[in-house]
């Protein structure tokens, strides 16, 4: 997706006179294997968390298809769980997250006017990382015993009794949080010292800021991870019994530990995705984004909040009420900076002069579809009613109306937006508003009737289930068939004739809106820009010398 095809290179390279395409670098599959371009690693992570999205879509669908009417359809109750386990695993780890750390290396030195990310062949390690560890996590169904099978979660004591998998999906994990740690660092290291001149923190674009954050963020929480599953680990292998009842270990402990990591993870998800909608918003209302700093301070607060309400996922371990009191209060105080930014997005769109191009599309379907997860949310946060609803379907509807029209419509949005940037050619605009209406309601008509089910009663993670879930169940699973095809169709119809260069030839600035270094430059971006800092205007959007 990246300045990817030779195509339009030359002309980017005769526009920007010495930037020549193939400025003294390998052509061929060596490009990309020893890859230290910012936006050769940013299209790799793209291409890579769209196929392990197809990857986790799959397994959605199998357990989909088992729940498509009561009884034992195709799957015994133990792959079911394997099922679930890895699609959780891959779709946060394996597709969410990478395409945000993509993302960040294609945009974040365009947007700040660096030449590169700080630490170029770090950048080409960590994306190498991830091949074998999504390579471990999905071979594991073919280890004896088969995958993993205790939740994404991972909870003890299953972990202690799952087969060798679980050691391989333990080492992925493990392999990925390196991955993530060195990404982190290498965004931290070029928003702070390579800044182009004039560029000021609070001048810089807001996707810039959440993913600083969201790094911070980052280097935070992921050596948790790392230590519940190595305690995990020795628990299995070593004779320790940190979660091993039968040995004075404690499986709640585990809990807390991985959520204390857990809930920062979700908040990495959905940062980046606030600054890439921040970004968009305001292109497409002709208008200066409303409460810049109030967005920053939001986004900080989020970030520090996000650490003090792990236990609300736990109100059913037997907490003490002041506790779940504790717990509680924290997370509705956790909506007040999210509500900040809807409402700072619906005041930038007020009296706008708005288009409604697909890249604003996905980005208004974001700001309403979130908005529901975050109510639902605001429910779960009430630890009566959380104890009534705790792993029922009214959970996996609320997490996937944050997680899927959250995090995904977000990174839809932002690759509608800057594809003409990265492949020198506008989409069909026909074609991305079909994908985001399939999107759209083929969503709806999956995730929805997963609240009724929930307030029903329905556990998750069960492959059957009585025949009063049934007409919901059908329904949902037709639903997931269409939205799973609709990402089949984006990437066929949408990404697929951009990258080959099919396409009306993209301006430098497709949209007349839009404000920021990246549309300074021609499209598709030469693969080397900003070698000499440029001198910025007042406002750190345009190139004065």
């Amino acid at each position: 997706m990246s300045a990817v095809l030779d195509h339009s290179a030359h002309a980017a390279g005769a526009a920007h006179g010495a930037h020549d395409y193939h400025h003294h670098g390998p052509t061929g599959w060596r490009r990309w294997v020893y890859a230290t371009n910012h936006k050769d690693i940013g299209t790799l992570y793209l291409l890579f968390s769209f196929t392990m999205l197809m990857v986790g879509g799959v397994l959605a669908l199998l357990i989909r298809a088992e729940l498509f009417q009561p009884g034992l359809q195709l799957v015994n109750p133990e792959l079911f769980n394997q099922l679930t386990t890895m699609h959780g695993l891959i779709m946060v780890f394996g597709a969410i997250m990478p395409a945000f750390v993509g993302f960040a290396n294609w945009m974040v030195p365009l947007q700040i006017g660096a030449s590169d990310m700080a630490f170029a062949r770090m950048n080409n390690f960590s994306f190498w990382l991830m091949i074998p560890a999504a390579l471990l996590l999905v071979g594991s169904f073919f280890m004896p015993g088969g995958a993993p099978a205790a939740g994404w979660t991972l909870y003890a004591p299953l972990t202690l009794q799952m087969g060798p998998s679980m050691d391989a999906g333990i080492f992925a994990m493990h392999i990925l949080g390196a991955s993530s740690i060195m990404g982190s660092i290498n965004i931290i290291v070029t928003i702070l010292n390579m800044r182009a001149p004039g560029m000021t923190l609070m001048k810089m674009p807001m996707f810039c800021w959440t993913w600083l954050i969201t790094a911070y963020l980052l280097i935070a929480v992921m050596p948790v991870l790392a230590g519940a599953i190595t305690m995990t680990l020795t628990d299995r292998h070593f004779g320790t019994s940190f979660f091993n009842p039968a040995g004075g270990g404690d499986p709640v402990m585990y809990q807390h530990i991985f959520w204390f990591f857990g809930h920062p993870e979700v908040y990495i998800m959905i940062l980046p995705a606030f600054g890439i909608i921040s970004q968009i918003v305001p292109a497409f209302s002709r208008k200066k984004l409303f409460g810049y700093a109030s967005m920053v301070y939001a986004t900080s607060s989020i970030a520090i909040l996000s650490f003090i309400v792990w236990a609300h996922h736990m109100f059913t371990t037997g907490m003490p009420v002041t506790g779940q009191l504790f717990f509680m209060y924290a997370t509705m105080l956790i909506s007040v900076p999210t509500a900040v930014k809807i409402f700072n997005w619906v005041a930038t769109m007020w009296r706008g002069s708005m288009t409604f191009e697909t890249p604003m599309l996905f980005s208004v379907g974001f700001i309403f579809v979130f908005t529901i997860g975050g109510f639902t949310g605001l429910i779960l946060a009430m630890a009566p009613i959380d104890i009534q609803l705790q792993d029922t379907y009214y959970v996996v509807a609320h997490f996937h109306y944050v997680l899927v029209a959250g995090s995904l419509f977000a990174l839809f949005a932002g690759v509608y937006f800057w594809l003409p940037k990265w492949t020198g050619v506008m989409y069909s605009e026909l074609r991305g508003k079909i994908h985001f209406w399939t999107s759209l309601v083929f969503f709806n008509i999956t995730f929805f009737p997963m609240h009724f089910l929930g307030l029903a009663g329905m556990p998750r993670r069960y492959a059957d289930y009585p025949m009063q879930f049934a007409d919901f169940n059908a329904l949902a699973s037709v639903g997931a068939l269409g939205f799973g095809l609709a990402q089949v169709y984006f990437f066929v119809a949408v990404v697929w004739p951009c990258m080959r260069g099919q396409g009306a030839k993209a301006p430098a600035k497709p949209w007349d809106g839009a404000e920021g270094l990246e549309w300074e430059l021609p499209s598709p971006a030469p693969l080397h820009t900003f070698e000499t800092p440029p001198k910025l205007d007042a406002t750190a959007t345009r190139i004065i010398g």
